[in-house]
């Protein structure tokens, strides 16, 4: 079936870099992208006009949700797109493709509302609706990275529609190895929470079964602040010496920083050598000069995350960030897809993984 690219402003470049990647894979010049014009009015409504035909067309919707900087302008001034909005804008797109494409899947590499929890009281179930409108606007498969709570998705009731849940894992620690010469006989894996151990263990597992720690946290459940429980105890939970250690911090996101940072601050006072902080997705909600402050203090190394979601520039530039590409791996499952391949290896590559950084300990 052809294939075609829909990718609005708010995942542009990451939508390019995929195109490039699938005329890689397919030995092809052709251009799979269709930029859909959002029009936006001044009161802030909008409507999604298509000038392409994607008639019978395999079609993948993208979107980037956190991108902020996407503005327009309405009565009070520069309005920044917000979450919310982007996800109504993919419900506009689907529904300009007037039902005439052959399939639609929706990529959407942090997937929106994902921080929702399994209904907790009086609680609305904001990821269980989203994911049934998608299903219900008639798509047949979506994808998305590291899902902060797959339990989550429960609360919704998929007939017709799969989701595919892809990690960047691998990306990620080849990248760390690679520009940081890491010492696998040396180093140490951090779980930031209880909640992230999974993932710790997939990455201590990864680097042949080195230590892992956990930092253990108790929130104040009568406080809500910014939307989240402020903690009252922070604790490392690890028997060892982390002395001289390399010990790499492992979480899907990083949102304001505040708790991973406050992790590595507790790894070098016990002396820890290096400190690398690592998520799939960097928010910096509260932007970058926490980071600029403790990364002066000796506070941490470095930071990498992903190129899935939006970054601003100016922490890009800074040398405390290492951005991880995973346009190819995108692209890949993309490619799978429309030819009804298997994705099963692409979507969580540990046992690859561990041949691959087992080779490199042979050369290192």
């Amino acid at each position: 079936m052809d294939l075609k690219l829909i990718v609005p402003s708010n995942i542009s470049n990451f939508g390019k870099l995929v195109n490039n990647h699938i005329r890689l894979i397919k030995n092809t010049n052709e251009n799979f992208i269709i930029n859909p014009n959002l029009v936006r009015f001044n009161n802030g409504e909008g409507k999604c006009l298509f000038e392409e035909s994607i008639r019978g067309k395999d079609t993948y919707i993208f979107s980037d949700v956190t991108n902020y900087s996407i503005t327009y302008e309405c009565q009070t001034g520069i309005h920044h797109m917000m979450p919310d909005e982007h996800f109504q804008d993919i419900k506009r797109i689907i529904n300009a493709t007037c039902g005439h494409a052959g399939k639609i899947t929706v990529v959407m590499p942090y997937c929106y509302q994902s921080r929702q929890d399994k209904r907790n009281g009086r609680e609305s179930l904001d990821l269980a609706m989203s994911l049934n409108d998608l299903q219900h606007y008639g798509v047949k498969e979506f994808i998305t990275a590291d899902l902060h709570n797959k339990s989550a998705c429960d609360n919704a009731s998929f007939r017709n529609m799969a989701i595919d849940n892809f990690y960047c894992s691998d990306d990620i620690i080849f990248n760390v190895i690679k520009n940081e010469y890491l010492d696998f006989d040396n180093c140490m894996v951090g779980s930031p929470d209880f909640g992230a151990m999974e993932r710790a263990n997939f990455y201590a597992s990864m680097l042949g079964g080195v230590p892992l720690g956990v930092f253990y946290k108790q929130r104040d459940y009568k406080v809500v602040t910014d939307g989240k429980n402020p903690m009252l105890i922070h604790k490392f939970l690890y028997e060892g010496d982390v002395t001289g250690k390399d010990v790499i911090v492992v979480d899907d996101m990083i949102a304001s920083g505040s708790s991973i940072l406050d992790s590595a601050k507790q790894l070098k006072e016990r002396k820890a050598g290096r400190v690398f902080l690592l998520a799939t997705f960097g928010l910096f909600t509260k932007g970058k000069e926490i980071f600029d402050e403790a990364y002066k203090n000796g506070v941490f190394d470095r930071v990498y995350a992903t190129n899935l979601n939006y970054i601003p520039d100016e922490i890009k530039q800074q040398e405390w960030f290492r951005e991880v590409d995973c346009s190819p791996k995108v692209a890949s499952i993309i490619c799978n897809l429309n030819e009804n391949k298997s994705i099963g290896n692409l979507l969580n590559a540990k046992d690859e993984t561990v041949q691959k950084i087992k080779s490199l300990k042979r050369y290192m």
